[in-house]
């Protein structure tokens, strides 16, 4: 009678193992698209006024804000922008009606605001550092961050008006890109 009880008892166990690895699973693998919306642009404002001076001065004012908005939610966003300026002229843009473009300096100052990770670097952070903007010069970079990103400043332009300049409004183009 022992015998059979142990068969029994053994039968029964053999029927719970074999139900239970007759369970199975399945995986989903899931998938998620991150996308860029905008890629990576600048804004500058249309126009600027820095004001007057006699010929022989130094006129210097504020641009206005200047800002870089990086969607592109790179890994390792980096970015750097440039800044070069045209001559200023009036009239028919002849010697005496030209400032030349080695007469315009730029100072970027520090950033008024900024989003997103890394390292915001001014081209140049204070006035002492103001550089002619006749070839392109940095004015602002960021490195080292991911995601996406923004920064905004100020920057100053300095014009140096020659001795020889006649009276007039002058105007030109400050040009920044970023890359």
């Amino acid at each position: 009678m022992r015998s059979k009880l142990v068969g029994a008892v053994i039968a029964g166990l053999a029927l719970v193992v074999g139900s239970a690895t007759a369970a199975s699973a399945e995986d989903t693998i899931v998938t998620v698209t991150v996308t860029a919306p905008d890629g990576l642009a600048i804004t500058v404002p249309a126009t600027a006024n820095i004001g007057a001076g006699v010929p022989g001065s130094t006129v210097s004012g504020q641009l206005g804000a200047v800002t870089v908005s990086d969607q592109r939610a790179a890994l390792n966003a980096s970015w750097n922008t440039t800044v070069i300026a045209t001559d200023l002229t009036t009239g028919g843009g002849t010697p005496a009606e030209t400032i030349p473009n080695i007469n315009i300096l730029h100072w970027s100052g520090t950033a008024t605001s900024t989003t997103g990770n890394g390292t915001f670097t001014p081209g140049q952070e204070t006035p002492a550092e103001a550089e002619i903007i006749n070839v392109p010069r940095t004015a602002f970079s960021l490195s080292g961050g991911n995601g996406v990103n923004s920064a905004t400043w100020n920057p100053t332009i300095v014009v140096n008006i020659p001795s020889t300049a006649i009276a007039g409004t002058y105007t030109g183009t400050v040009t920044h890109s970023v890359l």
